[in-house]
């Protein structure tokens, strides 16, 4: 009996050893999905900040074109 139970004993610390290691990858994938979760949200900024400068310029660009017709308009060579 005494045998059965140091290999029941054998395998216990054998499975909690191996959860052990499985905690420990589960932490470092966590640690490691949070860098990727942070990488993403900075990306997003950057493209919020992206969207934000096309914006800028459309508008500059527009109000160029309205000045371009009015110049136009006003020496008559306009199409």
């Amino acid at each position: 009996m005494a045998e059965t139970d140091n290999l029941v004993l054998e395998h216990l610390r054998a499975i909690r050893s191996d959860v052990a290691a499985m905690r420990e990858t589960q932490k470092d994938h966590g640690y490691r999905l949070t860098r990727i979760e942070a990488a993403m949200a900075g990306l997003r900024r950057d493209q919020a900040a992206d969207a934000e400068g096309a914006a800028h310029f459309e508008s500059r660009l527009d109000r160029m074109n309205e000045r371009m017709e009015r110049i136009e308009r006003r020496l008559e060579i306009a199409e």
